[in-house]
């Protein structure tokens, strides 16, 4: 009997919100793999208790997505459009998340935490440019992502592309970030992720 038990107990798995595992998830870049946490918890709620340094280390991947579908950021200097998506309440934003997460597996027919960190992964610049003022002279300099940021890069790409989707149209926020997170996650160039990946990296190797 004692045997039957340990072996009903290694076999029962704790997942991701009861219904994702994430036991075998692979990150296959090792300079973002410190940085994307996916431990396995029924609620995803932080409530800003992370104040230490790199906190948002510390913050599960799915809950960062929920956060950003809160505030979008600048597409370019316009801020991204308010709108009911985008209303900061917690459970809506979350809703919007797992819905996405059930269209992708049904799509994809694989783990869905799985195919957004290969988006993330596939979404992230290596290197971006930033401006360098000297003598009142104002040029671009090519200069490393640090991994944090690449991360920070992606969520919002995602985002706003799948804002850009289905803003005023009948389709769904849902169905528009699960779109973005495939076709991020298969290097598609359809998605804005990757587009803007791309982007920054040939800005980057223009200005070295």
């Amino acid at each position: 009997m004692t045997e039957q038990i340990q072996e009903q107990e290694t076999e029962e798995v704790f997942k991701l919100f009861d219904k994702y595992d994430v036991s075998n998830l692979k990150i296959k870049d090792p300079a973002l793999r410190p940085y994307i946490n996916v431990e396995p918890r029924l609620i995803l709620k932080s409530q800003g208790r992370n104040l230490e340094k790199f906190a948002k280390a510390k913050v599960n991947i799915i809950e960062r997505l929920a956060n950003r579908i809160a505030v979008p950021g600048h597409v370019g200097k316009k801020h991204k459009l308010i709108t009911s998506w985008a209303s900061g309440k917690y459970t809506k934003n979350m809703m919007t998340v797992l819905e996405s997460l059930d269209i992708t597996a049904n799509r994809t027919k694989q783990n869905p935490i799985q195919i957004f960190i290969d988006a993330i992964e596939n979404g992230s610049p290596r290197d971006e440019i930033t401006v360098i003022e000297q003598a009142g002279a104002r040029y671009p300099q090519a200069v490393d992502t640090s991994p944090l940021r690449r991360i920070d890069l992606a969520l919002r790409w995602i985002v706003q592309g799948s804002y850009q989707r289905c803003f005023g149209k009948k389709k769904k926020m849902a169905e528009s970030l699960a779109d973005e997170i495939i076709k991020a996650s298969q290097g598609n160039m359809e998605s804005y992720s990757i587009s803007k990946k791309n982007e920054a990296e040939k800005q980057a190797d223009s200005a070295r």
